[in-house]
């Protein structure tokens, strides 16, 4: 463990577990001070242990334990504690540019006159390289294994930089490529429930099993009753660090479930189906905590499918407590007896083991829904919250067409494709691709969708010629079960043959399309789409070539591939033709629930689980034969266009400089709401006549060597040259043009966002952005903030933030801003030849409100409300440090 603070409490107690001793800081003997605790959130719980454990008097205080406790009866507070999880989860597209921070520390720590050794983690941190592996090949048995030749090909010099970091760092492990995705390998393998570590004084010390995460999407463990969220790669690194996260007591929402799912309903139904609710009524920034006896109808894959979703539906957490079903998916997934045997008895003896009949908790606000009452969804074609039932999903599109997207006299055109007997039309299911934490997790939707193709195939059924289709589990595990049960066969035979174990499609890493259906598609506008079994849809972010994205459960992957549009009602339609001619509809070709039950109980078995992960650290022969350079610090190549020392500690010293007021500063961008990460820094494929594309091409990077945004993110020059360089991301102020473009206001040119930063920088002239609601909305991705801030931003100013992303600005010294209610960019009637000035910036207080005056191109002025989004004390030290990480490689070198 870090260090254990002062005990004031005396709360420490012996546990006894099958025959070993414990200790824990117990909550039962906590509330003969604090009070009646008992119905406090469980996931609040959490929480008062962490403080409980870390009490010092300092950064942990009896006032914070007491506003834990005092929370029962207001179910609110606006009381600053400090949160220290137990470990650290990232994957590779996220985690290089944390190691290349950590290696870019070091040498600053050393340049400071400190101790490179004190830039180590202080928590386990396990990096999952599960981002880069592309769907190139696709539809052939061979595809998995040349796909991943190409992910190493692509991809060896960031490879080599992480084998680096897991030797030079301690506590810092890596999963090689071709295990799994990181949040799929958390959930069967590296998350225990209750973690264990030793202290001090040599007593093991039991305590909840907490993380943060690189990932937004880390809340999926949140279904094996683990408290954990996303968050940036700079509070990672700072948490690594040793660094409490600061954090406000959450508000939790308490989400009532009852009834069971009808027959043929699948939990990724469910998941769209709460996505949809949680998202209308309004929970970013708060906790969700599921309750209610609908719990029991759940398997805890199904638990971790709805807490997967969390960032969809804006929450901090989606959090199941332990239970039953949590101590059978431990056992499925072959933890040791005791490390089962501990987290019961820990669970019961700590108040944190759910019991059907106790008194519910109590919570800020509740919902609820009857799970009989969900039906077959999908969601888009642009947001995963857009939930939209089966049925109407031809209607929906088809509105869409014409209203969204300005098709109306063209809309059924269909065209040739070069070198092919069929023609491609608006609404034709380019990709369909099972892919995806959410879903990949879950053997109930994998076997049904196995045994959808296995109907389908048996009738002779085909996916349409213009369909590419993959399959990317997230374990190795789910290879076992779909070969055993011979399911894979099936679905082998219908094109969806394993391509490799990670994101790809979901995370952009769709490959490219055949040529000539592309050449299709852009040289006649199509409305192509796509159906993925991922958690986000948003524009631009699958492929280059697809503009409407539909979330569905597997089986339904499967169906739209026979399908092969969305312009028509998959239920009441055939969706093809057996070999005999005859139609086939859905209804034909979808399984019983007992089918897949039959499947799930004679194929799967903890074995299997036991078997792939015995070696999780050790890689393939590739990335054993991977051979190292470098010591305590990094051998930087100064040639490499992948991982590069980033600028951020430059001339940095001692004490931070004093941050000056913003004064008539130019927007660089107005946007509208639901700007999302993938907006800001795309992680997809980066277009030859882009800033990233040329500085490539200008480095002796040939095309078919760009690899992808995501994959570059350990190099500074490339990716801030890609901030805000999304094809499908619109400026306001140049109406009627996608992409990353602005006016550079002094000559009235239109060029690319990044190229007029740089005449901005070079003029002297700061910049602000401007923005709608919901701004940073998606992934945790800390390169949103990061080429915010190298472009020369100092100011977002927006109606409403994400969670994650108004924390990475922070975290890289960018200032947030909300309108004050009643006042946006349209009321203002911006249009972007105005400038901004905020002074007395160096003495902002937490959620101060702060005038911003408005500079119009004819000369007159006013002045508008804003507050500032710097929501706590912790975080205006990071702020007036210039950063998160400044301020802590400041407090190391001390």
């Amino acid at each position: 463990m870090t260090a254990v603070g002062q005990d004031t409490l005396n709360t420490r107690t012996k546990l006894e577990v099958a025959g070993k001793t414990v200790e824990y800081y117990s909550l039962p003997k906590a509330a003969e001070t604090l009070g009646d605790i008992s119905r406090l959130p469980f996931s609040m719980k959490v929480l008062l242990e962490n403080l409980l454990r870390f009490e010092d008097g300092v950064t942990v205080t009896q006032d914070d334990l007491k506003a834990m406790a005092a929370w029962v009866a207001e179910r609110r507070s606006e009381r600053e504690i400090q949160y220290r999880p137990a470990r650290v989860l990232m994957q590779d597209f996220t985690g290089v540019p944390c190691v290349v921070d950590l290696a870019a520390m070091r040498d600053a720590i050393t340049r400071l006159g400190g101790d490179a050794q004190k830039i180590n983690p202080q928590v386990p941190v396990h990096l999952v390289i599960d981002h880069s592996v592309m769907v190139d090949e696709f539809g052939t048995p061979k595809a998995f294994e040349e796909n991943v030749d190409l992910e190493y090909a692509r991809n060896m010099e960031r490879y080599e930089f992480l084998k680096w970091g897991s030797k030079a760092l301690d506590n810092f492990k890596v999963v090689p490529p071709g295990t799994g995705i990181c949040h799929q390998v958390n959930l069967e393998n590296l998350a225990q429930s209750i973690w264990t570590s030793v202290a001090a004084d040599g007593a093991t010390i039991a305590y909840p099993d907490t993380l943060v995460g690189t990932d937004s999407h880390t809340t999926m463990v949140n279904g094996l009753g683990v408290l954990g969220w996303g968050v940036g790669g700079i509070e990672a690194e700072a948490a690594m660090l040793g660094q409490p996260v600061s954090m406000l007591i959450p508000e939790v929402v308490g989400f009532k479930l009852t009834g069971t799912l009808a027959e043929g309903i699948t939990a990724t139904d469910l998941v769209l189906t709460v996505t949809q609710m949680l998202r209308a009524k309004g929970v970013v920034g708060r906790f969700v905590e599921f309750y209610g006896p609908g719990l029991d109808a759940l398997s805890l894959a199904d638990r971790a499918t709805i807490a997967n979703m969390a960032p969809e539906y804006g929450a901090t957490c989606g959090f199941f407590p332990i239970d039953t079903a949590t101590l059978n998916y431990m056992r499925l997934t072959g933890r040791e007896d005791w490390q089962i045997e501990l987290v019961e008895a820990y669970a019961k003896a700590q108040g944190l083991w759910r019991d059907a009949n106790a008194a519910d908790p109590v919570f800020t606000d509740t919902l609820a829904l009857d799970m009989a009452t969900v039906q077959p969804s999908l969601a888009g074609p642009k947001r995963p919250q857009d939930r939209v039932l089966l049925t109407n999903v031809d209607d929906n599109f088809n509105n869409e067409l014409a209203t969204g997207y300005k098709k109306t006299g063209e809309s059924d055109q269909r065209v040739a494709v070069d070198g092919a007997d069929f023609q491609v039309g608006h609404g034709d299911v380019v990709i369909a691709a099972i892919t995806s934490c959410t879903n990949t997790s879950n053997p109930n939707v994998l076997v049904a969708a196995g045994l959808v193709a296995r109907k389908a195939h048996a009738l002779g059924l085909k996916p349409k010629p213009w369909v590419k289709t993959s399959l990317a589990p997230g374990s190795q595990v789910v290879t076992d079960y779909l070969t055993k049960s011979k399911l894979q066969d099936d679905l082998d035979a219908l094109g969806f043959n394993l391509v490799g174990y990670g994101c790809t499609t979901c995370i952009g890493n769709s490959g490219p399309l055949p040529a000539p259906i592309s050449k299709a598609i852009n040289e006649n506008d199509l409305v192509a789409a796509s159906v993925l079994s991922g958690n986000r849809n948003f524009e631009g972010r699958v492929s280059p070539d697809v503009r409407a994205n539909f979330l569905a459960s597997p089986p339904l992957v499967v169906a739209y591939a026979l399908k092969g549009t969305v312009r028509e009602d998959i239920t009441t339609t055939p969706i093809g033709e057996s070999a005999d001619g005859k139609p086939v509809y859905l209804k034909d070709i979808w399984p019983t629930n007992t089918e897949v039950t039959d499947v799930i109980t004679s194929f799967i078995d903890s074995e299997m689980y036991r078997t792939r992960y015995a070696n999780v650290f050790e890689g393939d022969r590739k990335w054993r034969g991977i051979t190292i350079e470098g010591g305590d610090t990094y051998s930087w190549n100064p040639s490499s266009t992948y991982v590069a020392n980033p600028p951020y500690f430059e001339g940095m010293e001692m004490t931070p400089k004093a941050v000056t007021d913003i004064i008539d500063a130019r927007p660089m961008a107005i946007f509208a709401d639901s700007i999302t990460t993938d907006h800001i820094s795309p992680a997809g494929s980066i277009k030859a006549d882009s800033p990233a594309g040329k500085y490539l091409l200008d480095h002796g990077v040939t095309r078919a060597d760009f690899n992808s945004y995501g994959a570059r993110r350990g190099h500074h020059e490339v990716m801030m040259r890609g901030t805000f360089a999304n094809i499908r991301i619109r400026n306001e102020m140049i109406p009627g043009i996608e992409g990353g473009m602005t006016k550079y206001i002094p000559s009235g040119e239109v060029m690319a966002i990044y190229d007029a930063a740089m005449r901005y920088k070079a003029d002297g002239t700061p910049l602000v952005v401007v923005a709608g609601k919901e701004y940073g909305t998606g992934s945790s991705r800390d390169w949103a903030a990061k080429g915010t801030n190298l472009l020369g931003v100092r100011a977002v100013i927006a109606e409403s933030f994400e969670r994650i992303h108004r924390s990475n600005l922070v975290g890289m010294g960018v200032l947030p801003l909300q309108f004050a209610d009643g006042v946006d960019r349209k009321s203002l009637r911006l249009d972007g030849s105005e400038t901004f000035t905020i002074v007395n910036v160096a003495d902002l207080r937490p959620r101060q409100t702060v005038s911003v005056r408005l500079k119009r191109a004819d000369g007159s002025e006013e002045t508008f409300e804003t507050r500032c989004r710097i929501d706590t004390v912790n975080e205006l030290e990071y702020f007036l440090n210039g950063g998160i990480l400044h301020y802590v490689l400041r407090k190391l070198a001390a």
